[in-house]
């Protein structure tokens, strides 16, 4: 058995064209958090059949976001929760972003479904509370803008979470689960270049709900409190 790593466990993939210009989800968390040169990171696609990792063979897990919904309950998606359980039990730390924010809060007991608020896509005010203490969140101020894409929600915080961040469309943001595991319904690793991507690319279904796509684009402002995010969940390992 190796040394124990960084694992970003990829739940989907981004747009082709993005991904061929930008590089996919793992390289952005990973750029995002400027991990030190030889610190050990490895990647598992798990929407594609690659294997979880042993929670053993862990320092960390990072799980990303995707176009899948939770609520399908894919056979992979069910068997990663489970596998999170033991992840949560282990106290290793982790990471839920997007998808992985509502595969975590499934893990811990939550309900995952559509957002009864409709779409929340673009740059965003999340509003912080009771963060101040929060090993990971605390780094970030009361409010910030960040960027989100996704139409399914956690409905309801997991048993014991503490919950730390709500937006106009979604009262369940952020969570902790104890003091090694999170979930962020916002993305960290975006920036504005890939802001303005999603937008585009989901133009028409924004348009069909009766979203404004061009003003979401003229609204997608800088947020690099991401950053400072993943650069601190990097510390925590």
């Amino acid at each position: 058995m190796g040394e124990p790593s960084l694992w970003i466990l990829k739940t989907g993939s981004t747009f082709p064209a993005l991904a061929e210009r930008r590089g996919d989800f793992d390289a952005w968390i990973a750029a995002g958090m400027a991990l030190p040169p030889g610190f050990p990171v490895a990647v598992a696609q798990i929407d594609e059949g690659q294997a979880l990792p042993p929670v053993a063979d862990c320092r960390g897990v990072v799980i990303t976001g995707s176009a899948a919904m939770v609520s399908d309950r894919e056979p992979w998606s069910e068997a990663a929760i489970d596998w999170l359980g033991a992840v949560l039990d282990a106290e290793v730390p982790c990471l839920g972003i997007c998808y992985g924010h509502q595969m975590l809060a499934r893990a811990a007991g939550a309900a995952v479904g559509p957002n009864p608020n409709g779409r929340e896509i673009g740059t965003v005010e999340v509003a912080f509370e009771g963060h101040a203490e929060d090993p990971l969140l605390s780094v970030l101020p009361p409010r910030a803008a960040l960027h989100t894409t996704h139409v399914e929600s956690v409905l309801e915080p997991p048993p014991g979470a503490r919950l730390l961040a709500t937006t106009a469309l979604d009262p369940h943001h952020a969570f902790a689960l104890g003091e090694r595991a999170w979930g962020v319904q916002f993305h960290p690793e975006f920036d504005e270049d890939v802001m303005r991507c999603y937008l585009r690319e989901r133009r028409a279904p924004v348009a069909a709900e009766g979203l404004d796509p061009d003003a979401l684009l003229a609204a997608v402002a800088p947020a690099p409190l991401g950053t400072r995010l993943l650069k601190r969940f990097a510390e925590l390992l």
